[in-house]
């Protein structure tokens, strides 16, 4: 490793776990901060001794950053992404990459016109419970995959969306949706990684307990590429947050995961038995920090995973391992649930 590569973190809400993640990850160092909010730059930059920058031009105009964690509102993404690489920073950007297909191809092709490493942030695809289910598909331990289902229901209070940080959140301007695309885009993501593709979408949206622009309810039929079928389900009305369940089935087996715990593991493979057994000793009692009812209960060790190898993509002159085109699908289908949802037709994914 040549050295540490110098970051910045801009927008301290969820920004924080960045802090933390860069503060955490070796040959990675945390330059400084930037936040309009005076009451969120100063406690982070004393915490992290590192400087502090009120306008974002500043801090990108700084030659000991090399790269940038954007964690600003989801539809400001892609403007400060490409403001980052055409400063020649390299660049992480929080879910989503931005909130329509086309925003996130603008933010792809300046960091390919800045020959700068652009990182998108799904941490779920690092925990390893979800690489051994990954596995096991592609590798057909559950046969030809027939069904592929995501639930996630979720609750957050009102006083989420209200405030001087919470304005923003269930807006489609700046969140480009509710709970699709803020809270449940993980979900899909995490079931496009599993299982491929999606191709044809039919939804049905609503507001039911928040006075918000955007959905706090959706529901879909997913086709996927492969012949599977799946439905998809997010919301923040369900009081006090229950936890995410994901189940996969094929012709051969089944996978069930409440969360961060393995709940089935059956496979017809020779091995399915052992396998199943070694699952459930490693998986079937993890218990992790949920953000069901807490919207800041999220791990930072996927994170920090992510900082980690877009220090080693630098050095190595490679992509990401999670790279903002990876992360543009997830993206597709949620804009395709609210097409569908609009129009009341299925919505084709080209």
């Amino acid at each position: 490793m040549a050295g540490e590569i110098g970051f910045g973190v801009v927008g301290l809400g969820m920004g924080k776990h960045h802090c933390k993640a860069i503060d955490s990850a070796p040959n990675a160092r945390l330059v400084a901060v930037c936040e309009v909010d005076e009451e969120r730059l100063s406690p982070i930059s004393e915490q992290y001794g590192c400087k502090a920058y009120e306008k974002y031009a500043d801090m990108l105009a700084d030659e000991d950053i090399q790269a940038v964690s954007i964690a600003t509102p989801s539809g400001m993404h892609a403007e400060m992404g490409i403001q980052a690489a055409d400063a020649k920073k390299h660049v992480i950007v929080e879910k989503p990459a931005d909130i329509t297909p086309d925003k996130v191809d603008e933010l792809i092709e300046a960091g390919q016109r800045n020959e700068v490493k652009m990182a998108g942030i799904f941490q779920s695809r690092f925990d390893p419970l979800n690489i051994r289910i990954r596995q096991a598909v592609q590798e057909g331990k559950l046969g030809k995959m027939v069904g592929v289902h995501g639930h996630l229901p979720w609750f957050r209070a009102q006083s989420y969306f209200e405030g001087p940080h919470g304005s923003w959140k269930g807006t489609w301007t700046m969140d480009g949706g509710g709970s699709l695309m803020n809270q449940g885009v993980h979900t899909v993501d995490l079931l496009q990684w599993f299982a491929g593709r999606v191709k044809d979408v039919s939804a049905m949206i609503g507001v039911f307990g928040h006075d918000i622009e955007a959905e706090d309810e959706a529901v879909a039929i997913l086709r996927f590429e492969s012949g599977a079928m799946g439905t998809l389900y997010s919301t923040t009305c369900c009081y006090p947050g229950l936890s995410q369940r994901i189940t996969l089935f094929g012709t051969r087996g089944t996978i069930v995961k409440d969360e961060g715990r393995l709940k089935v593991w059956k496979s017809m493979d020779d091995e399915g038995e052992q396998q199943e057994k070694q699952m459930m000793e490693l998986y079937g009692e993890n218990k992790e920090a949920s953000a069901a009812a807490d919207p800041m209960a999220v791990g930072f060790d996927g994170h920090t995973q992510i900082v980690m190898d877009l220090v080693e993509a630098i050095e190595e002159d490679r992509e990401p391992s999670l790279s903002v085109s990876d992360a543009k699908h997830a993206v597709e289908i949620v804009c395709a649930v609210y097409e569908s949802a609009r129009s009341g037709q299925p919505v084709h994914l080209g």
